[in-house]
């Protein structure tokens, strides 16, 4: 099980550039990449997210490649000639408007920063190996991640999933004893009620019958064990993308839920109904998670 959640980083350097992958993943229902790229590499962003495909099949994927002169530690890599042809070209326009010139750090600061996007990259063509292998570093990075949360993820569904199993089997040992208790009590109001029919009385019989039809949950008792089954089967499944499969079987296991718990007609299974429906809300927020 992989979790939709995670996050990695790679940097690398090649021909004076340090470049820099850093890719978040969260959870969605479909998968959806963005990336950000400078804007001379556009036309590799194809490739880039033909290589996220490769390791993310679901949720809502962000890819960022930052470019800086190596060795600048993140600083500003201006032109000098640049700032001071910027500089040249403002004091001309302010002579011509007679109006007073006088550079300060702020001026200097902003053209400088102005400049530094005028700074030459490499061709997209000759830099596109590089760029998929650092993104494919990064990717390694998030796929190690997101395997760790699955695993966590795994363990706390299995246990709620465990727990889900053990209320049913609890559901199904006090559904057997709905019949014989509402026959007994039906036995008892008729006596309270002065009426001397006996349990046999073919019209009690029939009254006895058409309730134990209307509370019969052995099918959704089986359906509901059988998706119980399968949802810790998926759980266990190691690489594969098991969310989706996840969340249909919830859905069918909250409906059988909700109908034992409208035929029941005990208010010991309503109890254990209540709880299982609360616990199941848990697996779901959970499984929104997993890819």
């Amino acid at each position: 099980m992989i979790s939709m959640t995670g996050y990695g980083s790679a940097t690398a350097t090649h021909g004076g550039y340090e470049m820099t992958a850093v890719i978040s993943t969260v959870n969605k229902r479909n998968l959806d990449i963005s990336i950000s790229l400078p804007r001379e590499w556009q036309v590799i962003e194809v490739g880039v997210a033909d290589r996220v495909r490769e390791v993310v099949k679901r949720g809502k994927v962000s890819v960022s490649v930052r470019v800086e002169r190596a060795g600048t530690g993140g600083g500003i890599d201006w032109n000098d000639d640049a700032v001071a042809a910027v500089l040249r070209r403002l004091r001309e326009l302010a002579e011509r408007n007679s109006i007073p010139f006088e550079p300060n750090a702020d001026l200097l600061f902003r053209v400088a920063v102005s400049a530094s996007a005028t700074v030459a990259m490499p061709e997209a063509e000759s830099i596109r190996d590089h760029v998929d292998a650092v993104v494919r570093d990064g990717l390694r990075e998030l796929a190690a991640m997101r395997e760790r949360e699955g695993r966590a993820l795994a363990e706390d569904l299995r246990m709620r999933t465990k727990q889900l199993k053990t209320w049913t089997d609890e559901i199904k040992t006090h559904a057997g004893d709905v019949v014989p208790r509402y026959r007994d009590l039906l036995h008892q109001r008729l006596k309270q009620a002065g009426l001397d029919l006996d349990i046999n009385d073919e019209r009690v019989l029939k009254e006895i019958a058409l309730f134990a039809d209307r509370c019969d949950t052995t099918e959704e008792i089986t359906r509901l064990k059988s998706h119980l089954d399968q949802l810790q089967e998926a759980l266990d499944e190691q690489m594969d993308p098991v969310g989706r499969k996840a969340e249909f079987l919830i859905q069918e296991i909250n409906r059988e839920f909700n109908t034992i718990g409208s035929k029941a007609n005990d208010i010991r299974i309503s109890r254990f109904v209540i709880e299982c429906k609360n616990e199941l809300e848990r697996v779901r927020e959970q499984i929104q998670n997993v890819e």
